[in-house]
């Protein structure tokens, strides 16, 4: 009997070979180049990295997070994000079903379309004892509720560990005018240094980025008060430092920056008056920034600084409105965007801008007070000014929220947008 290999003469086998040889190569340079292709970066390529767009996303419609968002509604929002170059998604609670939708969407969305790209920042909340009523302990924590959050962030991170890339530890869970909820920086520590840990033990993926999203000032970036011994270690413990600036809020709390110059700008028009405000709003942000980063610099740390949360609201009931500091309306929202994001892009920062939609939840009661007004669109998915030239563009053609298709608000009539626009008051 004649053997197959009998019957393949050496020059033919040698050739034969050598053709294997290279097809193996071939198929193993491809092997590494569609690895190289599906590795989804580590936080600490995405955060710094003007590629990564990034936003908060709260995306509940109702006017309570008794109704959560579906996955469609959610992959809705998120082809939308995605349309404006938004790559990380900042959320802010686990224990409700919203997060894992959130997850679960971009997942379907990386099935359906291999160039969908979609990262997530992934918040768990942390209150102290007796945290919304009117006895806050705030020398204790809710443990219970604490660990519910933290062990359901674990989770949902092993069970999408190449979209979620950072874990929060609380928000704003230190600041002291948080006063229903906030912490000592003692319990924040603890479980930070917890999912270390579990980073330590390979129980979550060593690439995973820990932080905690807070004040500037509970950062130490304002308030001596807030320097201790606990904040120090946990500066030491973060992989990063995620800051909250509100020039927004501080054109009531602290509006010196804020108020109109009477004679540098008596021979200017209500618009460039409007705009030099701006400029200083956005100065007053990079100087509490350049706090933080100055207070960590003190310690002898070297440690990224990132803008986990700034935004400007639209309307206004209260503060913020004609009869307080005129500080709410569109175009001053689109300058603050802008400004923001071109610093952030100079300096290599990221800045999580807050937020992507209205929410009317957060005050059922009065659908014109400012919490309800951060979005870059309306509730009903309406784009705000900040917005309008992507519509221009082209870039969300075809796309809507519910039943209604994006368009512009005021009708996209800039005289209309221009004429509800209030000066800052005057010293």
């Amino acid at each position: 009997m004649i053997k197959h290999s009998d019957f393949l003469g050496y020059p033919f086998r040698k050739t034969f070979r050598l053709i294997f040889l290279v097809g193996m190569l071939f198929m193993a340079c491809q092997s590494k180049d569609q690895s190289t292709k599906d590795h989804s970066p580590f936080a600490s390529d995405i955060l710094g990295n003007s590629k990564y767009k990034a936003i908060s996303y709260g995306g509940y419609r109702a006017n309570t997070r008794n109704t959560q968002p579906t996955i469609d509604q959610v992959t809705e929002d998120l082809i939308i994000l995605e349309a404006l170059g938004f790559k990380l998604i900042r959320t802010y609670n686990v224990h409700f079903e919203f997060a894992k939708n959130v997850l679960e969407a971009i997942r379907l969305l990386k099935m359906k379309r291999i160039d969908f790209e979609m990262y997530v920042m992934l918040g768990a909340w942390i209150n102290c004892k007796n945290a919304w009523t009117d006895q806050p302990n705030h020398d204790k924590e809710d443990f219970k509720g604490n660990a519910l959050e933290i062990s359901q962030a674990v989770e949902l991170t092993q069970a999408y560990p190449d979209t979620v890339k950072i874990i929060s530890v609380g928000n704003e869970a230190r600041v002291r005018w948080a006063t229903s909820y906030f912490v000592q920086p003692k319990v924040i520590l603890n479980w930070v240094n917890h999912l270390q840990q579990l980073k330590a033990d390979q129980k979550l993926p060593k690439n995973l980025w820990i932080t905690s999203s807070d004040d500037f000032s509970s950062w130490g970036g304002g308030d001596s008060s807030y320097h201790e011994p606990d904040l120090e270690k946990l500066v030491h413990a973060v992989d990063y430092i995620s800051i909250h600036t509100y020039p927004f809020h501080n054109t009531h709390y602290n509006p010196e920056f804020w108020i109109s110059k009477i004679k540098s700008e008596s021979q200017s028009s209500d618009l460039q008056i409007i705009d030099s405000a701006m400029f200083r709003a956005k100065n007053f942000a990079v100087m509490q920034y350049n706090n933080v980063k100055n207070y960590v610099k003190s310690l002898g740390v070297e440690k990224p600084i990132h803008i986990g949360e700034t935004g400007w609201a639209t309307q206004s009931s209260g503060f913020y409105g004609n009869q307080g500091s005129r500080a709410a309306d569109e175009y001053k929202q689109a300058l603050y965007f802008k400004l923001m994001s071109d610093w952030a892009k100079q300096n290599k920062t990221t800045c999580v801008y807050f937020e992507a939609f209205d929410e009317q939840w957060k005050n059922p009661i009065d659908p014109q007070h400012s919490e309800n007004h951060f979005g870059l669109f309306t509730i009903e998915g309406k784009a705000k000014f900040s917005l309008w030239n992507f519509l221009d563009q082209g870039a969300l053609e075809g796309l809507g929220r519910g039943d209604t298709p994006i368009e512009k608000t005021f009708q996209g009539n800039k005289e209309q947008l221009l004429s509800t626009l209030l000066t800052p008051p005057k010293k």
